[in-house]
């Protein structure tokens, strides 16, 4: 009676899926954060899936992403496991260390002032 029933055609189970980690989240949160109060951003969205985790930033709700910020494990030992993409899907930068991979994102924050 305490075995669970997964529930049918619902995807891989949770242990087959790839997530952010709290430390991962509280990093892109943070960035996040920062660009809606310049108003550069308005809303996101989380997808966890088999072999891909994606935090994908709006301007608007109804429209496709600006950025997505992605996390593929498999490209751990080669690449970069994190890498930001561009709204046409040209991959902005990619590398090992999150923060490093965001710098490409902080800069819209950098403005000049007269």
């Amino acid at each position: 009676m305490n075995s669970l029933t997964p529930f049918p055609g619902r995807g891989a189970p949770p242990d087959e899926v790839v997530a952010f980690q709290r430390n991962e989240l509280n990093v892109i949160l943070s960035l996040y954060g920062r660009m809606v109060a310049a108003g550069e951003w308005r809303d996101y969205g989380i997808s966890s899936l088999r072999e891909v985790a994606v935090f994908s930033v709006f301007r608007r709700t109804a429209e496709n992403p600006l950025y997505r910020i992605e996390k593929r494990p498999k490209l751990r030992g080669r690449q970069g496991q994190y890498a930001v993409l561009g709204i046409d899907g040209q991959v902005l930068k990619r590398g090992a260390d999150l923060r490093t991979v965001l710098r490409v994102l902080e800069r819209k924050l950098i403005r000049a002032v007269e």
